[in-house]
């Protein structure tokens, strides 16, 4: 099999720039290893928690032992299905802060600061806030990624807003818009009561210009003839020509693993393995980044929250008017109001993310015992952490080794005890005292610094946010992996655009920033002219030097 371009993963910036590419009258081969995305597990916004549990659909990662937390194994779902990881994730529609992309350019990666990236966003979105405010001016009207608001009609939701206010915080009304920073309505990737992932935003319909195959099959490596990439060689033997350029986009995970199969990373660990050496790049593999989190449990005096609906006969009525009329609480993700904070004075923009969600239970869908409840997931934004993926073995169809090495600084402890305490002032605000009947977790006996540590210990979890294996800069950077082309430096034709390629992992999730990612990517690939940059001005605090909100 032949085609121009050859995309290794059918993830949120793989789709997206199948799309372009085939859209521009290009042959494409998309490869994907994981199978269909239909059936209302993954199609059906409410029922998020299961894709991401089930190996049908994810590749079931986990880190080695970390080793500040316990040597716990860390869950790093990523998806393995039409789709990618936009297929099982929360649909969670977050840009980024403006400053994260100006760090961006100003660490190499010339040409994505805000001002580069902002055209971007709206060209991919199809924006609609329901009539839940929002800044049009900043957004996209007619792209194929359909980002939406939840209705926001149970009480708790403006009620985490209202408490973000009292407690001294700004409200924003589109934290994607002129301001992040504040309390507000979340956003996400849903459009017409289903899951609008890339694959339904992007691949069918570049599937449909007739020039996108999409091909089963798992990556063995890259095949590179005289310093060039020419092609993907399946495990089994099967090999898939390009005659412009092989592109990966599998994952912060399986990225650098699929390079360093290739032959491209570190010499002595590629030795280590018996992989002959084509590019010595030191740094594939290297600066992993995530988001780690926890979440705040309050029980509710109230039984107002989600907690009614945690049984069978509720679960099916919903179900039900769900796969008939594609509206109900079928039809959102739940998480219908968040916030952005600064932790303290001199923090120029947000580095702490809240999500608001009207029931209190565990990310494997386990319901506190508590009955009614609701919660709050919390975490630092900016971790100085950073670990690493590396080969287990030379067998492409072995796991490779994950150590985010998470809490490894004394900044982390600080920064997520200060997480937690602001947390708890928040829900003590008067907006909540109608709903709030005891703290469930941590507990209010546990205040201490160690008391505190012992908890993030045991119960931080991975945001699912890896990112950074590849990273992007300069090409005289040892330690970048692709220029700001997203060419990997020193091979011909072989590109990679994930989320592997972010210098800095983003505020927030991070789905939105990898399909950007592919667009922009896309416009490289063409040889096109980049969108014209844009003039618009984020806001920041204007007090930020000496105030905390």
């Amino acid at each position: 099999m032949k085609a121009e371009y050859v995309i290794i993963g059918a993830g949120s910036a793989g789709c997206a720039m199948a799309y372009r590419l085939s859209e521009a009258g290009h042959s494409v081969i998309v490869i994907e290893y994981g199978g269909t995305d239909a059936g209302p597990f993954i199609q059906m916004p409410a029922a998020l928690s299961y894709p991401m549990n089930m190996s049908r659909y994810d590749w079931g990662y986990h880190s080695e032992p970390e080793p500040h937390l316990d040597n716990r194994r860390l869950a790093c779902p990523r998806g393995k299905v039409i789709g990618g990881s936009s297929s099982i994730n929360g649909m969670v529609y977050v840009r980024g802060h403006a400053k994260d992309f100006d760090h961006w350019a100003e660490s190499g990666a010339n040409g994505w600061s805000y001002a580069d990236v902002l055209p971007y966003y709206k060209r991919m979105e199809n924006w609609d806030s329901g009539g839940h405010g929002g800044d049009p001016d900043w957004r996209g009207k007619d792209g194929p990624m359909h980002v939406t608001r939840g209705p926001r009609d149970n009480p708790l939701f403006q009620a985490f807003v209202d408490a973000g206010a009292q407690a001294g915080y700004q409200t924003t009304d589109d934290y994607n818009g002129e301001q992040q920073e504040g309390f507000g309505p979340f956003e996400q990737t849903v459009h017409k009561g289903r899951r609008w992932s890339a694959a339904n935003a992007y691949l069918r319909p570049a599937q449909k210009t007739g020039k996108c195959t999409v091909v089963s099959g798992l990556a063995a490596k890259v095949v590179i003839e005289d310093g060039r990439a020419t092609g993907v060689e399946l495990v089994g033997g099967k090999v898939i020509s390009a005659s412009r350029e092989v592109i990966i986009a599998a994952s912060a995970i399986n990225s650098p693993k699929l390079l360093m199969l290739s032959g491209i990373g570190p010499a002595a660990h590629l030795a280590e393995h018996g992989i002959e050496v084509i590019a010595d790049r030191a740094g594939v593999g290297q600066n992993l980044q995530d988001h780690l989190e926890l979440y705040l449990q309050m029980a509710a005096s109230q039984p107002i929250t989600l907690y009614k609906h945690w049984n069978i006969f509720s679960k099916a009525v919903i179900g039900a008017q769900w796969l008939f009329t594609k509206t109900g609480l079928g039809a959102s993700n739940q998480f219908e109001s968040c916030g952005f904070i600064r932790s303290q004075k001199g923090v120029e923009y947000p580095d702490i993310q809240f999500h608001f969600l009207p029931i209190a239970v565990r990310y494997d869908g386990q319901a506190s015992a508590e009955g009614h409840g609701f919660q709050a997931h919390v975490g630092p934004m900016r971790s100085p952490s950073r670990g690493e993926v590396t080969l287990r073995s030379a067998d492409p169809k072995e796991a490779p080794k994950i150590v985010f090495n998470y809490m490894s600084t004394k900044q982390d402890w600080e920064d997520f005890r200060r997480c937690i305490r602001l947390t708890r002032e928040i829900f003590a605000q008067d907006a909540f005292k109608p709903f709030v009947k005891h703290e469930i977790q941590p507990g209010s006996a546990v205040q201490s610094d160690a008391e505190l540590d012992a908890f993030i210990k045991e119960h931080a979890e991975s945001a699912y946010h890896p990112c950074g294996t590849c990273k992007m800069g300069r090409a005289s950077d040892p330690m970048a992996v692709v220029d700001p082309e997203c060419r990997v430096i020193g091979i011909e034709g072989l590109r990679v655009a994930d989320s592997s390629i972010f210098p800095r992992i983003t505020n927030g999730n991070l789905n939105g920033p990898s399909i950007l990612v592919g667009e922009k990517a896309a416009d490289h690939i063409l040889g096109r002219d980049m969108l014209p940059a844009s003039n618009d001005r984020p806001w920041i605090h204007p007090d930020w030097e000496n105030s905390q909100r």
